[in-house]
């Protein structure tokens, strides 16, 4: 039990990390890992407890980046789109969504490499058609962190706006994700509740080493590291879908 409960808390610093640097990789790091120890609805709210922090670091860490234009118009268009797109993925059951998605991000990021200076233009209306776009792909394909990302990096933004934006929509998202595995009674047993308490200061750390990290990052490199990280999720959608 010791064991886990250090593995979990090395993980979770990393996952913070990586996701509020990127907005997006912290459930794709952990789940696999914590899915090896304890059930599967264990495991996702373990992992949206930490997600749901993580997007409480990014708001506070980031908060010179809120735009209330983008977050009115990419975000509730997205929240809401997001629901859409959850119901028809049920009704295609036999499609391989998360290798289709896997394929496309990896286009995705050949083109953003080779066209670095390529954005769409940031007015209300691209805000809130990405937006819909953004929701329909991360309900329908079920992966909405890196769908966001995708999206979110079109527009070019500056660190802190992207950060901070991507925090904020997956807040939302993640206090009814996290509600509703809590009302279907899955709960964490004591040792994973102790750990949790541990984790937590952890996730924190975690994303204070990140903002240090793109403090120092040009914003002319940014969004090549995030296409970058866009590609291996991409990469490993294609290749290991579950």
């Amino acid at each position: 039990m010791i064991t886990q409960a250090v593995l979990l808390c090395i993980l979770t610093f990393a996952a913070s990390g990586l996701g509020t640097a990127t907005g997006f990789g912290t459930s794709t790091v952990m789940v696999p890992v914590l899915a090896l120890f304890v059930p599967v609805p264990v495991t996702l709210l373990f992992v949206g407890l930490i997600h749901l922090f993580g997007d409480i670091w990014k708001i506070i860490l980031f908060r010179s980046g809120f735009d209330w234009k983008l977050v009115l118009g990419f975000g509730l268009s997205g929240i809401a789109a997001s629901f859409i797109g959850a119901s028809l993925s049920v009704q295609t059951p036999g499609l391989p969504l998360k290798q289709i998605l896997g394929g496309f991000l990896l286009l995705y990021t050949i083109y953003l490499l080779r066209k670095p200076q390529w954005s769409l233009p940031k007015t209300n209306g691209t805000a809130v058609c990405g937006g819909l776009l953004s929701g329909l792909f991360a309900g329908f394909f079920g992966v909405g962190g890196a769908v966001r990302g995708a999206f979110l990096a079109a527009f070019d933004l500056p660190k802190k706006v992207y950060v901070f934006t991507s925090g904020l929509i997956a807040l939302f998202i993640d206090i009814t994700r996290v509600s509703s595995y809590l009302a279907g009674g899955t709960l964490l047993d004591a040792s994973l509740l102790y750990t949790l308490f541990a984790c937590i200061p952890l996730s924190f750390a975690g994303a204070l080493t990140a903002k240090k990290f793109l403090d120092r990052l040009p914003q002319k490199t940014f969004r090549i590291f995030i296409g970058v990280f866009l590609g291996l999720v991409g990469l490993k959608l294609l290749v290991w879908p579950s």
